[in-house]
């Protein structure tokens, strides 16, 4: 499977304390979507649109955006340095 790319890249917190991750693929949203343990209505409409970005059913740039809406809705986004 290929990989999905958007640019600029997604930062979030992580699990691991003083580790942010720059996400800046569809695939790597989803795997991090699915470790929070908040999910609002954001988180959802996040992880319909990453599954639809990688079926090429809508532009990856749709999945950043939903991604970082969920970040910040739940509280995992972090401002780029």
């Amino acid at each position: 499977m290929a990989t999905h790319w958007f640019s600029p890249p997604v930062y979030v917190k992580t699990d691991r304390p003083g580790v942010t991750y720059g996400c800046n693929n569809v695939e790597g949203a989803a795997e991090e979507l699915l470790k929070w343990t908040k999910r609002g209505p954001k988180w959802k409409k996040a992880v319909e649109t990453c599954m639809a970005a990688m079926e090429a059913e809508v532009p990856t740039q749709d999945a950043r955006r939903a991604f970082e809406a969920a970040a910040k809705e739940e509280k995992m986004f972090l401002t780029p340095v």
